[in-house]
């Protein structure tokens, strides 16, 4: 339960800062530093999403180490790796559900990137007109 909850906060925060940084005129460092908050928010939103498949389905990932002393930095470094579409291989979703999600995450994270970058530039070009 508490990774559904986690899950959804950060899914909040995600929303919530990005419409302040879509409804930003100028471009200030805070934005930047907003938008970097933005991708890891998504990152551990992901994670906790993951967590709780991972306590519901035990067997929905395949770790390649032998010995895994703490899945949740495992899982944390799985979805920031896929977020960022790295992808090393390491770690394997084999469930058709989480490999989907994973392939979502994939997408989420080049699209984070490409409509930031289009905001931040948008607003950057208004600024310099004025």
């Amino acid at each position: 339960m508490k990774w559904v909850v986690l899950a959804a906060f950060f899914t909040l925060a995600v929303v919530g800062l990005f419409s302040y940084l879509r409804n930003s005129r100028t471009i200030l460092t805070a934005h930047l530093y907003t938008a970097i908050s933005i991708y890891l928010l998504l990152g551990m939103q992901w994670f906790a999403v993951y967590s709780a498949i991972d306590v519901f389905s035990p067997r929905s990932f395949l770790f390649n180490n032998a010995t895994i002393a703490d899945r949740q930095s495992e899982l944390l470094y799985f979805s920031l790796v896929t977020l960022s579409t790295i992808g090393y291989g390491d770690i394997v979703p084999l469930d058709g559900e989480v490999r989907m999600l994973a392939a979502l995450e994939g997408v989420t994270g080049v699209l984070y990137v490409a409509i930031t970058v289009a905001l931040l530039v948008s607003a950057y070009k208004e600024r310099a007109q004025e």
